[in-house]
């Protein structure tokens, strides 16, 4: 037993057992207080074994006086609007004349004009916008407070088109660098200035226990350590010294530590999940960030998604007010991650008093902020929503507001840095971001080829190579990062421009592979560029550690240039560590160069020597995650009592310090070849290895962003919230000929589940349009298969606006014997204008509730 899992057994002790006494010895003695043989609910904690931290500037009496006297003024309706936040792709400057809310943001996937790719200039023109028409909410004797903008800044300026773009978080963690952080930070928030925002939702101090998660390339490392001295760095960088005359002004805008507490250590990795860790744990591993940044002044801290013992942190008010707030002295405010209150038994997304009496401050209700600001304003006036903790959020909200100059900055685009857009390229900032890009870079595996001379014939291959959007992840440009052109990154480098700096400059030859790995000439050495897809969050929950389960490609192209003689070094791009032995097997040497964003390319400073023979950039980086041995070995962390990684936590080879890696050995530990033929869509996505596909009469479109439209406009898909960000998919035809969705990808055999009595199930729900429409829905497996099955039936007798499952069995769409070769499993068609939203799509056992619609 590992000791990791040894506290989960003592939490488990706490869940299965609360009336006995039972907890587990964090390891720690002398300055902390233990709880041990003290009996709690689960869930419940002890404040007072907490660590102690303070904000270093303190309550200022002036400007409490002056939060005092602007309360005095202030309706109760203005009031309840400080503690609302509205996401920009769901309210409009038009609104916030009626609406009095305290704040604005733009989520993953909100822009101005709904463009991602807007430039800084739209930026700043919308802040002029929300700006003007805020000061109309207020009537005479009102005080006009300002909203504050917040933007997901997590890795550089990440929502404008040629801001700098810095590796992903995982990245940072390699580079062992706390100073090289605080700059990173800086730069970040002046290039915040330069859009006229001033607040950032950064920096995510989780600290990751198991790599499943979809969010581990957000955290630093699973050793706490890091993270803690990551953090005060961060937080300064980010809003300045506190107590100096530009602390949260001029070009510093104002942080926020998260998410507090324990989203990296919830249970099987899932995101929003349960984190089951004892109260020790969860203290000394999860929380250890908190205090350091509290200590840097820290203004704002966001609530995570996530359980600790079965409560939502969103309503834990032991962890939020009596830790947080009381123990850790936490003056700023507490904000909410988005529609996360929803989530409270006692809650929905526009009702939800209990999250605010927990200690949260402000609720983040991107498109529920109208219904959360109606019911919450009439939960005050009737005495449901206690007033002095209205207050005291209010107070908090302000107090931050004051501190970073806000009520006295005037208009967006008049503050400082606002509309200098030649920062977004400062020659300073690409240069740091260049550092962090090489000091990153984790070499796992060289047998001898590297350094390349760039005097060499050299092969370029795999389809990271050329794509700056591949190799940024994640939360770029927009909330997954998918869909990202090279073009939508001006000034940056991919490796293939890396790569051909160096050997061009040296007279030496590049040599580019096709998209299938074919090329022309003798080539010298290779050099292959591939990874994961682009992902954020839940979308990037997975089961297990494998690469890629039942898809070699990438493998193959290795094999094959190493079956031609060629050497071959493999570039891994990545947000965690995955299994690859089969893929280090087959490469000579083996680089984890993480998601290294914009500038890339300068990763290629370190696989070449200079035209002499000199090696200018050694390796510096090692792992900040452990390797796994296997696709199962997880979780897998330094500290565990039984510690067998296959490289471990610090890892990492240099040509100073060379070390030689021996064929390893090519047992997953799981079934690697087999095809997801039950699952095909959830979560707003395709199931991997499926895809979706839009289409009408002028052809059809691969769907890989939140929104797209077919050729010729005859289908449209857009992303939609139920409960959870970006889970469900809205479909809509214009009834201009034949539209079509399809679930597709390579064939499977579903036979067998055919005579196994199976059924597609299907969670929808009608948006409306032509009542009368007709829908079908099929399979494609090949000629003469795939009878429709109408679908009208179920959408005209279901209300607009509800949900209903539908269940149809598979025989319905074609014999058993014929469903040998299925290339879509799930197909809807139409020639009339409807529209209607999806949830999920899966096979599941027919137990009665299945029937053929015709």
């Amino acid at each position: 037993m590992t000791k990791s899992n040894l506290l989960i057994t003592v939490a488990m002790c706490g869940l299965t057992a609360a009336l006995v006494s039972c907890s587990a010895d964090d390891g720690k003695e002398g300055d902390k207080k233990t709880a041990m043989n003290v009996v709690r609910t689960p869930g419940s904690v002890d404040p007072s074994i907490w660590p102690v931290a303070k904000s270093p500037v303190g309550l200022d009496p002036a400007i409490e006086s002056r939060i005092t006297d602007l309360m005095s003024n202030m309706e109760l309706r203005h009031k309840v609007g400080q503690v609302i936040q509205a996401d920009i792709g769901s309210i409009t400057p038009e609104d916030i004349k009626s609406y009095p809310l305290g704040s604005i943001l733009n989520g993953g996937n909100s822009a101005p004009n709904g463009d991602n790719r807007s430039p800084a200039s739209a930026w700043v023109e919308l802040a002029d916008e929300f700006y003007e028409a805020s000061k109309e909410a207020y009537g005479d004797g009102v005080p006009f407070i300002p909203m504050i903008w917040g933007t997901d800044a997590v890795h550089g300026h990440n929502n404008i088109p040629g801001a700098t773009v810095f590796p992903h978080n995982i990245g940072l963690g390699a580079t062992r660098n706390p100073k090289l952080l605080g700059k990173i930070g800086a730069i970040t928030a002046q290039e915040i200035r330069v859009g006229a925002q001033e607040w950032t939702f950064a920096p995510t101090i989780a600290v990751v226990r198991d790599d499943r998660w979809g969010r581990t390339y957000e955290g630093y490392s699973e050793n706490p350590d890091v993270t803690a001295s990551y953090a005060g760095e961060l937080i300064r960088g980010i809003q300045g010294e506190p107590g100096s005359e530009t602390w949260l002004k001029g070009k510093k805008v104002i942080a926020t530590a998260k998410h507090f507490l324990g989203d990296g250590g919830t249970n099987q990795g899932r995101d929003q999940g349960d984190n089951l860790d004892t109260e020790e744990q969860l203290r000394d591993i999860h929380g250890s960030g908190y205090p350091v940044a509290i200590n840097a002044g820290a203004q704002s801290v966001m609530a995570s998604f996530s359980s600790w013992q079965g409560t939502k942190l969103h309503g834990h008010k032991g962890l939020l007010t009596d830790v947080l707030k009381g123990q850790m002295g936490f003056d700023g405010f507490v904000v909410g991650d988005w529609n996360a209150h929803g989530q409270l038994d006692s809650c929905s997304n526009e009702n939800c008093p209990d999250a605010l009496h927990a200690g949260l401050d402000m609720y983040m209700a991107p498109d529920s902020w109208r219904g959360l600001f109606d019911n919450t304003l009439a939960q005050a006036e009737s005495g449901q929503l206690d007033l002095d903790r209205l207050d005291d959020a209010v107070r908090r909200i302000l107090r931050v507001k004051i501190r970073s100059g806000l009520l006295d900055a005037g208009k967006p685009s008049s503050r400082p840095g606002a509309a200098d857009y030649d920062l977004l390229q400062d020659p300073a900032s690409k240069a740091v971001a260049r550092q962090a890009v090489r000091e990153s870079q984790v070499l796992i595996k060289n047998n001898g080829v590297l350094p390349i001379n760039p005097k060499a014939k050299v092969l370029v291959a795999g389809d990271g190579a050329d794509n700056i959007g591949k190799q940024s992840g994640g939360w770029t440009l927009s909330w997954q990062g998918t869909g990202n052109k090279n073009s939508d990154f001006p000034g940056g480098s991919s490796f293939l421009d890396g790569i051909k700096r160096h050997v061009e400059a040296a007279d030496g030859e590049v040599l580019l592979a096709d998209a299938d790995g074919e090329y022309s000439g003798s080539p010298t050495v290779a050099i292959v560029v591939f990874g994961e897809e682009p992902y954020a969050e839940f979308k990037g929950d997975i089961d297990n550690l494998a690469y890629k389960p039942g898809d070699d490609s990438d493998l193959n192209l290795l094999k094959k240039y190493r079956a031609a003689g060629i050497p071959t070094v493999a570039i891994f791009l990545s947000g965690r560590p995955l299994w690859m032995n089969r893929e280090i097997n087959a490469s000579d040497a083996f680089v984890a160069a993480w998601l290294p964003g914009s500038e890339g390319g300068y990763a290629a400073d370190l696989l070449f020597t200079d035209a002499e023979g000199n090696v200018a950039y050694d390796f510096k980086g090692t792992l900040p995650y452990s390797w796994p041995r296997t696709a199962i070995q997880t979780p897998l962390n330094y500290d565990d009592e039984n510690y067998d990684p296959l490289f471990a936590y610090g890892y990492g080879l240099s040509y100073a310090k060379p070390g030689k890696v021996g064929n390893l050995p090519e047992d997953a530990g799981v079934e690697l070849s087999a095809k997801n033929d039950s699952d095909f869509f959830k979560a707003g996505k395709a199931v991997f290895p499926w895809e979706m596909i839009i289409g009408g009469p002028a052809g059809k479109k691969t769907v890989k962003t939140s929104r797209a439209v077919s050729p010729g406009g005859v289908t449209t898909i857009v992303s939609a919230d139920d409960g959870v960000q970006e889970n469900i998919r809205t479909l809509s035809f214009n009834g201009k000929g034949l539209g079509r969705f399809e679930v597709r990808g390579t064939p499977v055999d579903l036979s067998r589940q055919t005579t196994g009595d199976m059924a597609v199930y299907i969670r929808l729900r009608p948006e409306g349009g032509n009542d009368a429409a007709k829908v079908n829905i099929s399979l494609d497996c090949g000629k003469n298969c795939g009878q429709s099955q109408p679908l009208d039936a179920v959408l005209s007798k279901t209300k607009v606006g509800e949900w209903t499952d539908v269940s149809v069995k598979l025989s319905c769409f074609a014999e058993g014997s014929a469903l040998k070769f299925v290339r879509s499993p799930f197909v809807i068609e139409t020639s009339d204008a409807v529209s209607l939203t999806l949830s999920d799509v899966k096979l599941v056992a027919n137990e009665g509730q299945a029937v053929c619609l015709k």
